[in-house]
């Protein structure tokens, strides 16, 4: 139907119909086809999300239930319990090493040890053998300084000669350090107020009486200055002591009172807890001495009679 194919059948209006028809078809074909590829393609992609979330679903080890989220954190959780489960294994398995090794360990030593204890006691045998025979020959007599005390000082081959002479002999000399000093002070001035505060606590009434109260707040006062001062002796010795653990803490009035008046009273329980001893004593030694004269009175008594008798 071409118009220039030179035929008899040429024509240019029917040759323009087919040719109108044959786009028609091949638009309608190339429309069906990609809406079939489309279909395709979201069925594929349909297929392919069911079948990761299948295999999502599966990766699990079957472990579980509910939903994959649900799933998920319950094999977490199990995963983790194996985990720990490993590691306690192992560990114990550690141990296990560990104390083998320490045995083992422990076995050499004891070896070990007792070769030295074999060696030692080889060794001091020898010796006790060797002194034995040289004190049978007589090599410990007429030695030099034989009978005479030991030196109190040994030469120290690390210290100066001069600095060593000059320390022994100051201590010869009975020298003391300063802190030495300083402490033996504090000490016996904490026992003479000590004894002082007990002793006129112990001359005192209970309860007192004002005299007796003024006399009290007197040697209070009295005891307080002398505790100022040695306080002040407290202070100079924690300066000059060479060890912190060795400083001392500040006397306190109360504390010192709060001492002297539960020893005042405990002196006083002890005097009375003395006189009732003594109490008690002499009257057993009464009662002893009123059943020695009755005894004395009834023997002679019954000699009278049995002189008498016999004078009949």
């Amino acid at each position: 139907y071409h118009p220039d194919s030179g035929a008899v059948t040429a024509d240019a209006v029917l040759f323009a119909r087919v040719e109108e028809a044959y786009r028609a078809v091949l638009a309608h074909q190339s429309k069906v086809g990609a809406d079939g590829v489309k279909d395709e393609e979201n069925e594929e992609e349909k297929s392919r999300g069911a079948a990761l979330q299948h295999r999502h679903y599966l990766s699990y080890d079957g472990v579980g239930m509910g939903t994959p989220s649900q799933r998920e954190r319950q094999y977490r959780q199990i995963r983790v319990d194996r985990a720990a489960e490993q590691v306690l294994n192992y560990r114990q398995k550690e141990h296990e090493r560990a104390a083998a090794a320490d045995g083992a360990m422990v076995e050499r030593d004891m070896r070990q040890r007792s070769q030295k204890i074999k060696i030692t006691q080889a060794v001091e045998r020898l010796v006790e053998d060797l002194i034995q025979e040289s004190m049978a020959r007589g090599d410990f007599q007429n030695l030099s300084g034989a009978g005479k005390p030991l030196s109190k000082f040994e030469y120290n081959p690390y210290a100066d000669p001069m600095t060593h002479n000059l320390n022994r002999i100051l201590i010869d000399n009975g020298y003391q350090p300063s802190w030495v000093v300083t402490q033996r002070d504090i000490r016996e001035s904490v026992d003479r107020i000590r004894n002082r505060l007990l002793e006129g606590r112990a001359r005192l009434s209970d309860p007192m009486t004002p005299t007796e109260q003024n006399q009290w707040e007197q040697l209070c006062a009295s005891v307080e200055e002398d505790l100022m001062k040695l306080n002040k002796m407290v202070d100079n010795y924690n300066l000059i002591v060479p060890m912190l653990s060795m400083q001392m803490v500040h006397f306190s009035l109360v504390r010192e009172l709060d001492r002297a008046v539960r020893g005042a009273e405990q002196r006083r329980m002890d005097q009375l807890r003395d006189k009732e001893k003594e109490r008690q004593r002499r009257k057993e030694e009464k009662k002893r001495e009123n059943s020695s004269s009755k005894t004395r009175a009834k023997s002679r008594g019954l000699v009278s009679w049995m002189q008498r008798f016999l004078r009949c």
